[in-house]
């Protein structure tokens, strides 16, 4: 089967759990559509995050890359669909590292866009009831950071991979913690993001 790379990152910002790296480890080896699924987690921290990620692309080897990240306050699952060339956080990363206007690249371009087909990733899951949407901010901490570094090794590197970037809200447990904001629970994530990885292979 043709491998599929799905990362998610450690719980960051003072939460003991990160919804992106659970739903990870929920996927990790299935079979869904003709794409086997590898699992990686990330550390969120700016600079190494992308290292691992590199790194876990010349092991797998995949023709699909998807990242996932953690978006409390959003409803749905947000499918991303531009990349930005900076780095500035509100809060520091799990290494103490808070960048303020730091390229990603420097003298990289100013964006980029996925490659992944969003619009029809999106739609297939409001068509199973899931809550879905497309975004255009990705922010700037480091999900933008890997977000933006994956997106320019696929570009310079020339191989046919495709990339890009999905936030997922908070788990229910974690909305406890957060009076007002929304949640999903983790298994209407994971058949959502099943969902999202069909929708390419049809």
């Amino acid at each position: 089967m043709r491998k599929l790379l799905l990362t998610g990152f450690e719980p960051f910002g003072g939460e003991p759990i990160n919804p992106a790296v659970e739903a990870v480890r929920r996927l990790q080896g299935r079979g869904i559509g003709s794409f086997e699924v590898v699992g990686l987690e990330l550390p969120t921290v700016f600079g190494p995050s992308l290292e691992r990620l590199l790194t876990g692309i010349r092991e797998t080897e995949p023709e699909v890359v998807i990242a996932l990240g953690q978006a409390g306050g959003r409803k749905g699952i947000s499918f991303e669909r531009i990349a930005v060339n900076l780095s500035d956080a509100d809060i520091a990363d799990n290494a103490g590292y808070r960048p303020v206007d730091v390229p990603v690249v420097p003298e990289g371009p100013a964006a980029y866009w996925t490659t992944l087909p969003v619009k029809r990733m999106a739609e297939r899951l409001q068509e199973k009831g899931i809550p879905a949407s497309l975004s255009l901010s990705a922010g700037t901490f480091v999900c933008n950071h890997v977000f933006y570094g994956l997106m320019h090794h696929l570009a310079v590197s020339g191989k046919p991979i495709r990339g890009g970037f999905i936030h997922v809200p908070y788990l229910p447990e974690q909305a406890e913690r957060h009076p007002g904001a929304p949640s999903m629970a983790l298994e209407q994530m994971v058949e959502g993001l099943e969902q999202a990885i069909r929708a390419m292979t049809e």
